[in-house]
């Protein structure tokens, strides 16, 4: 069966990862997917290399691996906003869309009379979504931004890293987060709107910002703050509610420990041989475990830096006490569950062969996700599209070329 967005068409006008992701996602739920990008440039992502994709004699092209993140199953084409032809050309495709994601700077497309109130006057089902760094409002709607500084501004860095007493410092996370949650707030926004327009027949324009989606998921640290006036500090992997929960050193290497509840603190002092541990009030309870975390973690370290990881483990396995190896991405593709979930896939490039993606993790009993194509090179389907979709003539097509309009 085809997947369940199949019949809505996208226009996907953003570019490096917030609103490419969120057009992935839609793009794998079965829509389909025209991505705008600038003439001779495209989308930034395009030139974040190395490392490069390579073609099938072994040679790096001009694709760099992380565009190839975020953009499967779309079509490109290039287009010229500051060209009139090229603005028209917007405006005809979505006349006969649904959806369009953008993260230009705040006021610039309403200068070129793409903004929100611009295409829904000509197409009042277009469900209009805008991404940027602090919104379409607010004192601070004109500045641009960047996951790494909204990971500091909202907070994110501020909990992740070492503490001060181990010697940390503020620290990024390995990867663009803000801007991954960004994008899955903007879809999960996105089949809202959908749903109310079967009720009400008219699209809107959803605006998400970076910064607030940035505080907003800080979740159980935000209302750590909210109800205690106290600002979280960094606590390494440790976790700011539930003691033990954290990394700990073993005779070769590291494992992450993570107990729940006092049942399996319980069965993880019995394997450790003190079981009195668990039935003294200093850690018979969660509560109590958080207010003495300092002699409790230092008692479980100097166990377990007793035996290997291997063997770790296995014990807490053997009690379904939740742990596991901290593991490099060779690792985790190493991982047998990779096959069994096909969680690896290969998809057809159009310069270099068969090239790797990371399937979407849903799994729908029905509508399955698609995985209809890699991500495309720059304007691959400019003239399929414009026919396709438009209408256009060859002659149309070469006109608009040769005008640098596409």
């Amino acid at each position: 069966m085809p997947g369940p967005l199949q019949g809505l068409r996208v226009i996907d006008m953003s570019r490096v990862l917030a609103g490419p992701w969120a057009g992935q996602l839609l793009a794998d739920y079965g829509a389909e997917v025209v991505k705008v990008e600038r003439p001779q440039a495209g989308d930034d992502t395009r030139a974040w290399g190395p490392p490069w994709l390579r073609d099938s004699d072994g040679n790096e092209t001009n694709e760099a691996a992380y565009f190839q993140a975020c953009n499967r199953n779309k079509r490109s084409i290039t287009v010229d906003l500051a060209h009139p032809s090229g603005r028209e050309l917007i405006r005809k495709l979505v006349a006969g869309s649904d959806i369009l994601l953008e993260n230009f700077k705040v006021g610039a497309l309403k200068r070129h009379g793409l903004d929100a109130a611009s295409l829904r006057a000509l197409n009042p089902r277009l469900i209009y979504c805008s991404i940027s760094a602090y919104g379409q409002t607010g004192s601070r709607s004109g500045e641009p931004g960047y996951d790494a500084m909204i990971q500091a501004a909202g907070g994110l860095m501020s909990i992740t890293g070492e503490s001060d007493a181990d010697g940390g410092r503020p620290t990024k996370v390995g990867v663009a987060i803000a801007d991954i949650m960004a994008g899955m707030y903007a879809t999960t926004a996105i089949l809202a709107a959908l749903a109310a327009r079967e009720k009400s027949g008219e699209g809107q324009h959803i605006d998400v910002p970076l910064f607030d989606s940035q505080v907003a998921w800080l979740a159980n640290q935000n209302m750590n703050y909210l109800l205690t006036g106290q600002a979280p500090v960094r606590r390494g992997t440790a976790h700011p509610n539930i003691v033990p929960y954290q990394a700990f050193q073993t005779a070769d290497g590291y494992l992450m420990l993570a107990v729940g509840n006092d049942r399996q603190f319980s069965d993880c002092c019995a394997l450790l041989a003190c079981p009195e541990i668990a039935e003294d009030p200093k850690f018979s309870s969660n509560r109590a475990r958080v207010e003495n975390r300092g002699e409790l973690i230092s008692w479980f370290g100097e166990r377990i830096s007793k035996g290997t990881s291997k063997e770790w483990l296995g014990r807490f396995a053997s009690k379904n006490i939740p742990a596991g190896p901290i593991n490099d991405l060779a690792d985790v593709f190493a991982e047998p569950i990779i096959g069994e979930r096909e969680i690896l896939k290969f998809l057809k490039h159009a310069t270099a062969g068969d090239v790797p993606t990371v399937a979407n993790p849903v799994r729908f009993s029905d509508t399955p996700v698609e995985y209809n194509s890699a991500p495309p090179i720059l304007g691959q389907h400019t003239t399929e599209v414009l026919k396709e979709i438009l209408g256009y003539s060859d002659e149309d097509i070469a006109n608009l070329y040769d005008s640098d309009a596409i």
